[in-house]
């Protein structure tokens, strides 16, 4: 049920489309919010105006080393005894989060981002407007994430990577962040601005794609990728510039 501290809130606005949604009572909530069913908003989350949270959405869940933490002292655990330990999450304005979707606490969304169904958003990650991420797909945490980042299905994106503006990941493209898995020592990939990795590449930890960078569908990128290439293979190798890769794709879309 809405807890009725939130409805009792004048300074907010919440549209329930149906019954059974836990919304914290340290939550923020904006105008127009839609909550579907079997939301749950956690700890002192911010979700802003016009934002729509879908069915089975959590907002704020707690960290591992919390939940243990409360096991230990408490014997067990539920929603109520979560929302006491979470700081929450930040949801801006005019944003979509679909159905069965995860956001962890300590994670900023910004305004008219929107993902599909299942996407996992793990602590501490940083996500820019206006940036579209696929079902499926996992953040695992401690990431930035630029503006106008279109992100597909299924991808997954390690601690340690940094996304910068205006990148397209392709579906089911795999970043890492271990060169000797499984090692004590992580490092991001770091992806720059306008940068396009195509479908099923493969980001080997610690490497740069440059800006406005292509990496081609099926890649293993082992080096960095210098600014305005094209690469593909295993492991990528330079097969052109980025500027003989726009005029193939303007020809293609005017056939």
């Amino acid at each position: 049920m809405l807890n009725s501290n939130v409805i009792n809130m004048s300074l907010y606005y919440i549209s329930l489309v149906v019954k059974m949604a836990y919304i914290s009572n340290k939550a923020k909530i904006g105008e127009r919010v839609i909550v579907e069913g079997n939301v749950i908003v956690l700890g002192r989350s911010i979700i802003k105006d016009n934002t729509i949270l879908g069915f089975g959405v959590i907002v704020g869940y707690p960290t591992k080393a919390k939940i243990l933490k409360i096991i230990k002292s408490k014997g067990n655990a539920n929603f109520e005894i979560y929302d006491e330990v979470s700081s929450g999450a930040i949801i801006g304005a005019n944003c979509i989060i679909r159905s069965n979707s995860i956001l962890y606490e300590d994670t900023f969304i910004g305004n008219n981002v929107e993902t599909g169904h299942n996407v996992l958003i793990r602590e501490n990650t940083r996500i820019g407007e206006n940036t579209k991420i696929g079902t499926g797909t996992i953040i695992d945490g401690h990431v930035l994430i630029g503006k106008n980042v279109s992100i597909q299905s299924s991808v997954y994106i390690p601690p340690e990577t940094i996304i910068g503006n205006n990148v397209f990941i392709g579906p089911r493209v795999i970043i890492t962040n271990d060169k000797y898995p499984p090692s004590r020592r992580l490092i991001g990939v770091k992806i720059h601005d306008g940068a396009v990795i195509g479908a099923n590449a493969t980001l080997i930890a610690g490497i740069e794609v440059g800006e406005k960078a292509v990496v081609a569908a099926g890649a293993v990128v082992t080096k960095n990728v210098p600014p305005h290439t094209v690469v593909a293979g295993i492991p990528a190798k330079i097969i052109g510039t980025y500027e003989d890769y726009v005029k193939k794709r303007e020809k293609y879309e005017k056939e």
